[in-house]
């Protein structure tokens, strides 16, 4: 007799879309603020110009990679400077950490490229099928030709938005209009028209199709961001002594008593409605939250339209939890978001970027190398002298050709010479670097060419020019075969 067998659940479960309800209010018009701006931002800035010169590109930023250089504005980094962009990104994880620790995701809520092109992309499916509730039914319904034609009206949408997207970001790693023009000509390099079609690709699946799914599943902050919380973080919750127990008050004539007090929740299901991420943020912190507080706003205009305070739903630190119950009085803002952690945070953050703003400050215009040749270590001319081969790396970061004295600081007699010129000056190209054999020669019976190693320091001094630089290397002298 054989054994039935029993059913075994799916541990897979297939995603529900999400129709968030069109929702009015200070956060959603917070976020319809951010997202303009930082969409703004982001197509707009590789069209701004900047005058550098003739010689140089015009473009306010730009990742120049086939010359190996990144400029902002007036600043231009070269590549042994990545320090400075090694910096920025360490400032970068400091500030999400600081307002993570402060206020929850908001990063996550507002600003981070995934929610703003999401939103956007919401906003767009509203327009062309409706709010919540006609999505709804559109989605449930067979295919015909009215849906067929909003879907494909939308999708279009979409796809020219993303391709948008990913045309704006090329532009940040050549010229603008010279990069538009040869896209509109179809004579715009390969490796451009393959980044475009990714960046449309992903941008057309992640706020399109994937939305929340990027959030929960494929991004780790979600997963970080509970080291950077503790009980004193201000993040969206919901204050259940006040809610509970939840329900639609029945409407009683004033003389018959109420079997129990209802709580001020309703349970009309308004702040599930507007979740972008599709949770009940009243069953308590979840990781899918990412605090951007549509939900506050649509439980706000219910207390509203009931007559009840609002705050139900709002920004609250659990160190406040036990005191509100009682009805006593939270803390202030400040005092949680000025302690110990986040100053902490701002200290770190304030003094990278206080270093790297003397690192720009204080750089030259001028980098010097200097790298012995060591096979053989030194050569004994016919006269007796010992002389060192040495390759030079003038970097000359002005936009102007330069021309630089060299000289060389020892303590005995060394005689510097240039190989192919016949004066100690070379002339290094606007922004760019010179490779060059040089040489250093000590005298027959000389204490430097007696000596194993003696430390010396090479010079270079822009004629008619502030900008000087200087090395310290080694001489090795006839000593050295012993």
């Amino acid at each position: 007799m054989s054994t039935p067998q029993l059913d075994q659940p799916s541990l897979y479960a297939s995603r529900e879309p999400i129709f968030p309800k069109r929702v009015s209010g200070r956060f959603r018009n917070l976020k319809w603020a951010v997202m303009a701006v930082t969409l703004l931002i982001y197509y707009v800035t590789p069209w701004i110009r900047w005058d550098r010169g003739s010689l140089m590109p015009d473009q306010a930023v730009l990742v120049d990679l086939a010359n190996r250089r990144f400029f902002f504005f007036w600043i231009e980094i070269w590549p042994h400077e990545f320090y400075i962009v090694a910096g920025l990104l360490v400032m970068a994880g400091l500030g999400l950490f600081l307002f993570t620790s402060a206020l929850g995701r908001v990063w996550c809520g507002y600003a981070c490229p995934q929610t703003v092109w999401t939103d956007l992309f919401i906003l767009v499916e509203r327009w062309i099928e409706g709010d919540r509730n006609n999505r709804i039914r559109l989605h449930r319904q067979g295919w015909d030709l009215r849906k067929a034609r909003l879907r494909l009206t939308k999708w279009a949408t979409w796809l020219v938005i993303a391709l948008l997207t990913g045309g704006a970001w090329v532009f940040y790693f050549t010229d603008a209009p010279t990069l538009a023009r040869d896209l509109v000509t179809l004579n715009a390099h390969p490796a451009a028209w393959v980044t475009i079609a990714i960046l449309t690709a992903t941008t057309f699946a992640f706020g399109g199709f994937a939305r929340e799914q990027i959030c929960i599943y494929a991004c780790p902050w979600p997963r970080i961001q509970g080291a950077m919380m503790d009980e004193d973080t201000l993040t969206v919750a919901y204050r259940d002594w006040r809610g509970e127990p939840r329900g639609k008050a029945a409407a009683k004539p004033a003389a018959v008593p109420a079997i129990a007090p209802k709580g001020d929740c309703i349970d009309c299901m308004a702040c599930v409605n507007v979740c972008p991420m599709g949770i009940d943020i009243r069953d308590g912190q979840q990781l899918e939250c990412i605090t951007c507080a549509l939900c506050i706003d649509a439980c706000d205009e219910i207390m509203d339209r009931t007559g009840k305070p609002r705050g139900l739903i709002g920004y609250m630190a659990l160190r406040d939890e036990e005191a509100e119950r009682t009805g006593a009085k939270p803390r202030s803002v400040w005092a949680h978001v000025l302690r110990p952690r986040t100053l902490l945070y701002f200290t770190m953050w304030a003094a990278i970027g206080v270093l790297l703003s003397l690192a720009l400050v204080m750089r030259s215009e001028v980098d010097m190398n200097v790298t012995p040749v060591r096979n053989p270590l030194y050569v004994t001319l016919s006269d007796g002298a010992i002389r060192n081969s040495y390759e030079l790396r003038l970097r000359n970061k002005q936009h102007e050709a330069v021309t630089f004295q060299l000289g060389v600081e020892a303590p005995g007699p060394l005689i510097l010479s240039v190989e192919g010129e016949p004066a100690q000056q070379i002339t290094v190209a606007p922004d760019q670097t010179l490779t060059q054999r040089l040489y250093l020669t000590a005298p027959a019976g000389s204490d430097m060419a007696g000596i194993e190693s003696s430390q010396i320091v090479l010079t270079a001094a822009q004629i008619d020019g502030q900008a000087r630089t200087r090395i310290d290397t080694v001489f090795h002298g006839k000593e050295t075969a012993r």
